[in-house]
């Protein structure tokens, strides 16, 4: 019998067996997919935005001293609409922080993560794939498959972490609401002529906004929004034909582009889970909530996640309760609906405003960048919601060790 058995080994499954290493519990981890092997860095490699209180997080699980010389600083963030005047402009040294949040390449952190997990006494079953799972009083039986082989495995508490198409949430009989954006990610590394300086931009077009998020070796990850009806053209163009569209599409803050890598498109959704617990089961992070990108909240939104549940859970250990009682997930459900509600609100209010060219819209964005950048409440309110500091920080996301 497990006290915890998660299953989801992505960056917010991983993060949390991690994290619940120092506890005196049994933990189990399943993963549909083998954990990555050891590769050389390349230009493609896919990255991710770690907001400031994320990078709490790891520094509350003991990581960050280890992950922090993979990882870009963002000291600036600068907010902009095409086509009209007026900006916003963020600063690490105006919140001061080391940094408003870090870019860092997923292979780093996932590899930091794997080792982590390949020297800890958590039980791993990857690859395995999960097929049923049944509840009773006592606890959670979850049945996979491994190399062809059925097991049956107890758990006190099931944390279901598989992703936004999650197949043990739709097992668990858990709705989720769902709103198509009609647009599409396109995202790739590109290098501009000019260094970054630990600069993130977030320029909203008519399309949908278009950021760029700085890099390791001089280079930013590119995060472009584009229509659905838009995408196969833009991803179809050769180097240089999508290096003048962008071009055209951002300006010459950072001169010209110069380098394009491998390109990939991922559709937009919004979508959230109707609850977040059923019995002994609670989701997190994407199986939860999917989010818009626009403003890097997502993972984020997960590693939140990850911190109030280990809170709560370490709580429980010290007292030797029950991890997967009632009131434990009850006080977890509802120390993290404000937090949802309110990025939610966020993100859709974002894409709402921005991905439109209505001209008297537009005049109203234009005063409003302008009123945030020159009104010191209305600044450190954003400032704060992309440290992702806007909600109750529990002990992992004030960059302290969990109680043991």
């Amino acid at each position: 019998m497990f006290d915890i058995l998660i299953v989801g080994g992505g960056m917010v499954g991983a993060s949390l067996a991690v994290a619940l290493q120092p506890l005196k519990l049994t933990i189990g981890l399943i993963e549909a997919f083998p954990f990555g092997a050891a590769e050389q860095p390349s230009y493609d490699d896919r990255s991710i935005a770690l907001a400031y209180g994320s990078s709490r997080l790891y520094q509350g699980m003991g990581l960050w001293n280890k992950l922090h010389s993979g990882v870009e600083a963002i000291q600036h963030i600068h907010i902009s609409d095409r086509g009209h005047f007026g900006a916003t402009r963020l600063s690490a040294a105006q919140a001061r922080v080391p940094a408003l949040g870090y870019v860092v390449e997923s292979r780093v952190l996932g590899r930091l993560l794997y080792d982590e997990l390949a020297t800890s006494e958590i039980a791993q079953y990857v690859p395995a794939s999960v097929f049923a799972v049944e509840q009773d009083a006592d606890g959670v039986t979850v049945r996979i498959e491994r190399d062809g082989v059925v097991d049956a495995l107890r758990t006190r508490l099931l944390v279901v972490s598989d992703g936004v198409n999650s197949n043990v949430r739709e097992m668990l009989g858990i709705a989720v609401t769902r709103r198509e954006y009609q647009q599409t990610a396109v995202i790739a590394n590109v290098t501009t002529a000019e260094p970054h300086r630990h600069t993130a931009y977030e320029r909203f077009t008519p399309h949908g906004p278009l950021a760029l998020l700085p890099l390791t070796q001089g280079r930013y990850s590119l995060v472009w929004t584009h229509d659905d009806a838009d995408v196969a053209a833009t991803m179809a163009l050769d180097d240089a034909a999508f290096l003048r569209k962008l071009q055209a599409e951002f300006g010459y803050r950072q001169g010209e582009f110069v380098r394009v890598g491998q390109r990939s498109a991922y559709p937009l959704v919004l979508q959230k889970s109707v609850c977040e617990v059923a019995g002994r089961a609670v989701l997190i992070g994407n199986a939860s909530h999917a989010l818009h990108p626009v403003a890097g909240q997502g993972l984020n939104l997960g590693l939140r996640d990850v911190a109030t549940l280990a809170d709560l859970l370490a709580e429980a250990a010290q007292t030797g309760a029950d991890p997967g009682n009632a009131a434990l997930l009850s006080a977890y459900e509802q120390r993290r609906q404000p937090d949802y509600a309110a990025v939610v609100r966020y993100t859709d209010t974002l894409v709402r405003v921005f991905s439109n060219d209505f001209a008297p819209l537009g005049h109203a964005r234009a005063g409003g960048l302008l009123a945030v950048d020159r009104i010191p409440a209305l600044r450190q309110w954003i400032t704060r919601q992309s440290m992702g500091l806007n909600h109750q920080q529990a002990r992992l996301s004030r960059g302290l060790g969990l109680r043991v």
